[in-house]
């Protein structure tokens, strides 16, 4: 039997964000956990950029492997060592291993009426473009709303974490 390149490259980012999900699950340290984390993360831009989905792909790289792993690694540096937990509870293994087969059955059913089916929608050429377009012509208002409320919130951690810095 051989395998389509396509086929080899999914396997092999499906592989490394099966991986790097389940080792975050399994590592005891923090900062081995966020490292799996990342791994997990560009696997997952791996899947997009075979989507032709080359502006997420991009954004995920960016936003999710930089700057929250960074983000999460300010947090685990300003936590008090006896706030981050111990290992593995009791339960855990058994309780991933049930979560993991429910979701794949999930979809499963939810994609099985698709396999073998041809895609009828074309994919855009230029999906950056038309991403752009759409963000700000008929999504405007929305897009403001929410760098608005993301200020807002930035502005409160500021204030809180001052707060306690100063008490």
């Amino acid at each position: 039997m051989i395998v389509s390149l396509e086929v080899f490259f999914f396997l092999i980012l499906a592989l490394g964000a099966i991986t790097g999900a389940v080792l975050f699950l399994f590592f005891s340290k923090v900062v081995h956990a966020l490292l799996s984390s990342v791994l997990t993360f560009v696997s997952l831009a791996g899947f997009y950029i075979m989507l032709s989905a080359e502006f997420i792909a991009g954004a995920q790289i960016l936003i999710y492997s930089g700057a929250i792993t960074i983000l999460l690694l300010f947090a685990v540096m300003l936590t008090k060592k006896d706030d981050v937990s111990k290992g593995i509870k009791k339960g855990w293994p058994i309780l991933v291993t049930v979560t993991t087969f429910t979701f794949a059955g999930l979809i499963y059913y939810g994609i099985s009426d698709w396999i073998g089916k041809k895609n009828e929608n074309p994919i855009f050429i230029d999906n950056t473009k038309e991403i752009g377009t759409a963000l700000f012509t008929k999504f405007i208002i929305p897009f403001e709303l929410v760098s608005m409320l993301l200020l807002v919130a930035l502005i409160g951690s500021i204030l809180l974490a001052k707060r306690n810095i100063e008490s």
